[in-house]
């Protein structure tokens, strides 16, 4: 198992890795990346252009995403159709971070799949846990959700919730930490 393999594991990546060199390369072509697409204007056609080339993923052409945009590696970040993100976003996705088709992502929302050990001797070290939000999810404004969580069908995320738990679909949550607010009436 590569040291990729064992991020999207969940396992503690340790700095001494001897394959940590690997992984530091593929954070600065992150970093590059998308720092080309925050450094000036690009249409909506070429900021696609430039996520599907950090992914490795072509972006259906109903995606938008409106920079800046922000991640530390970029290439474990899966998007469906017309899905909306919006300006500030961050994703650090070494956990993997899966938008279904028709999310819809409010300004300067963090989805962290990233976190550290607790014991000081490790923390520099990193393990990782997916994100996965949902068919037509929608992530309020400033929101933050962390490693682990699945976003449910529908589901909506209030703007400046802190999310540390699963959201069932059909389901509002808010505050720190998030809890349930109320279900969604369908009709």
């Amino acid at each position: 198992m590569d040291i990729f393999e064992k991020m999207r594991n969940g396992e503690l990546i340790l700095e001494s890795d001897p394959e940590y060199p690997v992984l530091y390369e593929a954070l600065l072509r992150g970093m590059r990346i998308t720092g080309e697409l925050n450094a000036s204007y690009h249409t909506p056609e070429q900021t696609r252009e430039i996520i599907s080339e950090l992914t490795g993923q072509k972006l259906d052409d109903s995606v938008w995403i409106v920079p800046p945009f922000h991640t530390d590696f970029g290439q474990f970040i899966r998007f469906g159709k017309k899905v909306f993100v919006n300006n500030g976003c961050t994703f650090m996705d070494r956990g993997g971070i899966t938008l279904e088709d028709g999310v819809f992502i409010g300004p300067n929302v963090n989805l962290i799949t990233e976190n550290h050990a607790e014991q000081p001797e490790l923390r520099h070290n990193v393990y990782a846990r997916p994100i996965r939000i949902r068919r037509n999810a929608w992530i309020g404004a400033a929101a933050v959700v962390l490693p682990g969580v699945t976003i449910g069908e529908n589901a909506i995320v209030a703007a400046g919730a802190v999310v540390t738990k699963d959201v069932p679909d059909d389901t509002i949550v808010g505050g720190v930490p998030a809890r349930e607010i109320r279900k969604i009436k369908t009709e």
